[in-house]
């Protein structure tokens, strides 16, 4: 039972966000009393602390899957992001702005945790980028991976970037393309144009 609320609570999660959905919401989706959820969960805030760890770990092992598979750097990027927006159902409710609104300490402790995945995922890609004549030598590869996190966490941020003026695909494809414009080679902006019209 343990399984199936994570299961339903974290879909309900990214398509409503974390503020909107109660657990009397989740009880109702699985067919089951409140009570049966706080056998599992002592408050919302606990299960949303195990629905962010869970999705957290899922993400970063399809990341490891995808890197494993030692593609160029560019298509790399690429299949990570179509894995995440696939998994995350394009953020409709932008769930991380709401984790950051109203869970702050939980958003804290998981930006922590993806800033380090992140910085040595994004490090070793643009090293294997500069290796492969993909991106430019001179790059600053800590520098980079730094802002391009970064980029990453504001452009989910729906007082900049309004959902209904931009769905989240379209904001992480906008993303990519101004990140590897600004660090590719001749060859890289080849294989990058080559990736959009593949997209």
């Amino acid at each position: 039972m343990r399984d199936k609320i994570l299961e339903k609570s974290t879909e309900m999660f990214l398509n409503l966000g974390f503020k909107s959905v109660t657990m009397d919401d989740i009880a109702a989706a699985l067919g089951v009393s409140k009570k049966t959820i706080y056998n599992h969960f002592s408050n919302k805030t606990d299960l949303v602390q195990e629905v962010t760890s869970t999705v957290f770990e899922f993400i970063c092992t399809g990341i490891d899957f995808i890197h494993e598979q030692q593609q160029n750097p560019i298509k790399e990027l690429y299949e990570v992001k179509r894995f995440i927006m696939h998994y995350l159902k394009d953020e409709k409710s932008s769930p991380q702005y709401q984790l950051q609104k109203y869970y702050p300490e939980i958003f804290s402790s998981l930006k922590h945790k993806q800033f380090e995945f992140m910085q040595e995922c994004i490090q070793e890609n643009l090293i294997r980028g500069i290796k492969q004549g993909l991106f430019r030598k001179e790059i600053d590869t800590d520098f980079t991976a730094r802002l391009y996190f970064n980029g990453m966490l504001g452009i989910k941020n729906p007082e900049l970037f309004p959902l209904q003026q931009f769905s989240m695909n379209d904001l992480m494809n906008y993303y990519l393309e101004y990140h590897l414009r600004g660090i590719a080679t001749v060859k890289g902006i080849q294989e990058l144009e080559k990736q959009l019209k593949e997209k």
